[in-house]
């Protein structure tokens, strides 16, 4: 069985939108959350989708699965104090509805609510990748110079073709991602900035896959311009063929 958990729980400060955050902001009167999801759930191997929401919002997120008819969402729940808070109860909410069918083996794909210009090829390799190695990393290569601060008065600065950038969705088998996050825990480790980081600190080995480039999180109002040509750049290729 392969699950996403989606989270939609930021506010959106860095985007300056006072009416709603921004996985709720629309394009073509369609919100950007709903993009993302509609990837998941059109995937011929997706078979549950869990989504982590900011607790107001979650009766409109509701109102929107029901319009645009999206089917495999089996859980919408608030978010925790902290993203990694949020995280493992999104993880949590997926191991209850996957111990309910009795499958061990459940691949589990972390993405962002905000990020929804993957392609059904990268959830494809996704799950690929994880059933081959035990995890999966979305990543883009670094298309500019990475300066490493090593605070003592000295900089390394890593050759740029040995270094990617870690992106989503970030794919683990649900009992090995949910281990960790509980030993983090039990050692008060509060501070893992997203799930790689976790696992690696955890001595799993991390399998990489490249996806798209515009695989980017819509942050910023230039990230939203971005979408909107991509989203007609897309309706283009539907309808002229190229």
């Amino acid at each position: 069985m392969n699950i996403a958990v989606i989270f939609a729980g930021g506010s959106g400060s860095r985007m300056n939108t006072k009416s709603r955050p921004k996985q709720f902001l629309e394009l073509n009167g369609k919100p950007i959350i709903i993009y993302t999801i509609e990837l998941f759930d059109n995937h011929p191997d997706i078979d549950g989708i869990v989504v982590v929401c900011l607790e107001s919002w979650i009766p409109f997120l509701h109102k929107m699965l029901k319009k645009f008819e999206i089917s495999k969402v089996v859980s919408v729940i608030s978010g925790g104090v902290s993203g990694q808070d949020s995280i493992y109860k999104g993880l949590c909410a997926a191991e209850e509805y996957v111990n309910q069918k009795n499958d061990e083996n459940t691949i589990v794909l972390i993405h962002d609510g905000v990020r929804p210009l993957i392609t059904e090829d990268t959830i494809t390799d996704n799950i690929s990748k994880v059933k081959e190695c035990g995890s999966c990393i979305t990543c883009a290569p670094a298309i500019e110079t990475v300066i490493v601060d090593n605070h003592d008065s000295t900089l390394r600065i890593p050759k740029r073709s040995d270094c990617m950038m870690a992106r989503a969705p970030q794919s683990f088998y649900l009992k090995d991602i949910i281990e960790a996050h509980r030993k983090s825990q039990l050692e008060n480790r509060t501070d893992f900035i997203d799930s790689c980081s976790m696992m690696s600190h955890y001595g799993y080995r991390l399998g990489l896959i490249q996806g798209p480039m515009e695989n980017i999180k819509i942050t910023t109002p230039t990230d939203f311009f971005v979408l909107r040509a991509m989203v007609e750049v897309h309706e283009n290729q539907q309808i002229f063929g190229y």
